[in-house]
């Protein structure tokens, strides 16, 4: 039913609005039928959930005093939904349409707004508010009612659709599980988190694409389950507004874990034959408990065990109550820890019975690395496992079989005994490594690890190769590098004065398998002559330094100089020289004697060294050195030696003569001694003693024996620091004889040489060795049973040894 100021009014207010209002109103119009979130212009948003209020806004104040309110309506499409007249007194000048019915009420002051209860969703529209005074303009106020559908309560359901209420598992502890949150309406469209207390672990917003009011689901997975996961509580949330809290569904998660420790408690040894021992092994960790048992040389022992399970301390203690047997010594007791839920999962614990055997080492290379794949300036990284009983009490590592020592300024690092690092590894590291552990019984070496280090090539003779080359003329010029794995190209450039230029690969061949490279050179031109450089690459990469070989025109040889003779004897001698300039080919050295009657022996090698043999005894000798190649010989360079006299051959009788003559000499000795001491007891019984002459006597002895201290031999040991200076012992015989070679050269060559003729008494050095060489065999690798003697040999010290067992 219509108001009354309806009918009286109709024309009136349809005359006002189309006068002040028209534009309003047709805008209100034409966003009648729009979603409110594309309205634009003044427009006063309310929010409110279905069920709840909502307060829509309408300023009723008149703007002068001497005016007052006298209608206020609500519009909704142009549709009258509500009306308040002020001049209607009482009850009855509010009006509501069925619309809202009495789920709406107008209030003034203070709020001076319309208050809808219990809103629906059918309420969501653009409100338009009329507010007519007595005197002033009417006003009208646009206000948009957003209605906000909240969506159902969220439900959590398993990886196979199965609904979870409370608890969710139990998982196993390293697997896979999914939860499912599931949410259905909602307008606008939900958001949906999974959350573990105020972390967001995972969150579905709201999607434009998705029609609001349907379902919407969110996974949880958690990967590799641990024990932090035991008993974690994962709660999903859904909400689209902020006037109403999160709908929430909360799970906890139950799991299986498998033990994570088990360990013989009772470890004293050795134990008795005959006589009961207990052992008690305990496993914690497990959920639900473990099962325990015990195992001795792979048999399992199944009627003498107690087993008592601790659950508010997560752990199973075992008891075994055994009497150990003879055949048992040598045999491993196991403590086995397992869980039902996990067939894979066996952890033990284990107990050598009192056996003492030879280690046995293991070696093998760092984790994450990978034995192709070692290049130099890499740090390598190799483990030591010793199994041994007693434990080693030294592990040694050797290269090549050469003693390692720790020197970390080498890039060598040896820690925990069974740890060796090789920083910034170079190729010369490559090789055989090898451990070995050391106990009473003995020493056990490893399997040898062979390291293989991966390196761009390098030239094999660093230096830079003079080449002589004739015109028109073939030469051979070899390019022989190292490298590893073998290199796979190689290149030659010409550096001349006309430039760098590359040459031709049909110009050189290539034997990668030796890292070789020959290049037939034919010089036509003086141009052609400058600096070969020959560069290899290999999968490590290109050659960083080429090989440098310089080509000039090829001359005779330059001779040698600086030339030494030793080990001069009555029959032969040692010759050696330092190599001229070669004239850029391949020299020979050749080496002449001569007496007066002429040529004695001659020798040609490719090095300047020459061992000269059958010269004869005391003669006088030239020797006469040069160079030759293909373009001739070199100067001479000439000398004179002359050799020893040649000794007469002792006889047999000579020799015992002289053994003979020396032990009648020592008795005689010791003889007169003896009858000079007796002499002197007669003489001094007889003669009465004078106290000067013994004061005399004996500061004359303690002189000599002064004398003789400071003469000591240990005075000469060049080890130890003499007493005082000033006092001259006798020399010792001279060792060395001296032969000067007389030197004649055009090239001012000078030479000399010291002749050894016979050997001076060798010190015998300070010596601690660790031999650890022999015939040992062994499952991984060699094994040698024995005991170890340190011995300690010094010149003072020559005749002691000391054992360090």
């Amino acid at each position: 039913m219509r108001p009354v100021w309806y009918t009286q009014r109709t024309l009136l207010a349809f005359l006002m609005i189309a006068v002040s209002t028209s534009p309003s109103a047709t805008q209100s119009t034409i966003l009648a039928g729009s979603p409110l979130s594309s309205v634009t212009g003044t427009v006063t948003r309310v929010s409110s959930v279905v069920g709840g209020e909502a307060d829509l806004s309408c300023d009723s104040r008149p703007p002068q005093r001497n005016d007052s309110l006298l209608l206020v309506v609500w519009y909704r499409d142009d549709n009258p939904v509500y009306s308040y007249d002020t001049r209607v007194p009482g009850p009855t000048g509010h009006w509501s349409d069925d619309m809202f019915g009495d789920r709406a009420r107008w209030f003034g002051q203070p709020t001076s707004a319309l208050r809808v209860r219990d809103v629906q969703a059918r309420d969501r529209a653009i409100y338009r508010c009329r507010v007519d005074f007595q005197v002033s303009p009417t006003r009208n106020y646009r206000i948009a009612l957003d209605v906000i559908e909240l969506p159902s309560k969220p439900v959590i359901f398993d990886e196979f659709g199965k609904e979870i209420s409370g608890t969710a598992g139990p998982y196993n502890e390293g697997g896979d599980f999914k939860l499912i949150c599931s949410v259905n309406g909602g307008n606008p469209t939900p958001r949906v988190q999974w959350l573990q207390g105020d972390t967001v672990l995972s969150t579905l917003g709201a999607s434009e694409l998705q029609p609001a009011g349907s379902s919407r689901s969110l996974t949880l997975t958690i990967s590799n389950a641990t024990r932090a996961h035991l008993s974690s509580v994962y709660t999903c949330t859904a909400d689209n507004t902020p006037l109403s809290p999160p709908l929430r569904a909360t799970v906890r998660v139950d799991l299986y874990l498998r033990p994570l420790s088990v360990e013989i408690l009772s470890r004293e040894q050795p134990l008795s034959v005959g006589r009961q021992a207990e052992l008690w092994c305990k496993s914690t960790g497990a959920r639900p408990p473990a099962i325990v048992t015990w195992w001795l040389g792979g048999k399992k022992l199944d009627s003498i065990t107690k087993q008592q399970d601790l659950e508010d301390r997560n752990e199973t203690q075992s008891l075994l109550q055994w009497t150990p047997l003879k055949e048992h010594n040598g045999k491993v007791l196991t403590c086995r820890a397992e869980h039902s839920k996990f067939n894979t999962t066996t952890i033990e614990s284990k107990l050598p019975l009192n056996i003492y055997y030879v280690p046995v080492a293991t070696m093998h290379l760092g984790a994450k690395m990978n034995p192709n794949d070692i290049e130099e300036g890499d740090d390598v990284y190799f483990g030591c496992e010793v199994d041994a009983n007693p434990p080693a009490y030294k592990v040694v590592w050797e290269h090549n079989g050469v003693l390692l020592q720790h020197n970390p300024s080498n890039g060598v690092i040896l820690t925990g005994n069974t740890n060796l690092a090789l920083r910034n590894v170079s190729r010369l590291q490559a090789g055989a490594y090898t451990c070995t552990a050391s106990n009473v019984e003995g020493d056990g070496k490893s399997p040898p690890l062979r390291m293989q280090v991966v390196y761009r090539p390098i030239c094999r003779k660093r230096e830079i190769k003079m080449i002589g080359a004739a015109l028109q003329e073939p030469s051979r010029v070899e390019c022989d590098v190292d490298a590893f794995p073998p290199p796979d190209t190689f290149e030659w450039t010409l550096n001349s004065s006309a430039g760098p230029i590359k040459v031709n690969p049909d110009r050189f061949t290539v034997d990668a398998k030796i890292g070789k490279s020959v290049l037939t050179y034919i010089p036509v031109s003086d141009i052609d002559y400058g600096t070969l450089l020959c560069r290899a690459t290999n999968l490590a990469g290109h050659q960083i330094s080429p090989c440098v070989y310089t080509l000039l025109p090829a001359t005779r040889p330059d001779p040698p100089s600086n030339c030494s003779v030793y080990n001069l004897t009555d029959d032969s001698l040692d010759l050696t020289c330092l190599a001229g300039y070669e004239g850029g080919l391949q020299c020979t050295y050749v080496a002449e004697v001569w007496a007066n009657e002429g040529l004695v022996t001659n020798s040609t090698n490719k090095a300047t060294v020459w061992n000269l043999r059958r010269l004869g005894a005391k003669r006088h000798l030239k020797l006469v050195v040069y160079a030759a190649n293909a373009r001739g010989r070199s100067e001479h360079v000439s000398f004179t030696v002359e050799t020893a006299p040649r000794l007469a051959p002792r006889t047999e009788a000579q020799e015992a003569w002289e053994v003979n003559w020396a032990v009648g000499g020592v008795l005689g000795a010791a003889l007169t001694v003896a009858i000079i001491l007796c002499l002197a007891l007669i003489a001094t019984r007889l003669r009465p003693r004078s106290r000067d002459y013994e004061v005399t006597m004996q500061s004359t002895k303690n002189q000599k024996a002064a004398l003789q201290k400071r003469c000591s031999p240990d005075d000469r040991n060049p080890d130890l620091i003499p007493l005082s200076k000033g006092i001259d012992c006798p020399p010792d015989p001279p060792q060395y004889s001296t032969v000067v070679a007389k030197s004649e050269a055009k090239n001012s060559v000078s030479s000399h040489s010291l002749a050894r003729t016979q050997s001076p008494t060798s010190p015998v050095s300070s010596n601690t060795q660790h031999e650890l060489s022999g015939d040992r065999s062994g499952v991984n690798g060699t094994l040698r049973s024995h005991r170890e003697v340190v011995t300690t040999r010094t010149p003072l010290l020559a005749a002691h040894q000391e054992s360090c067992v």
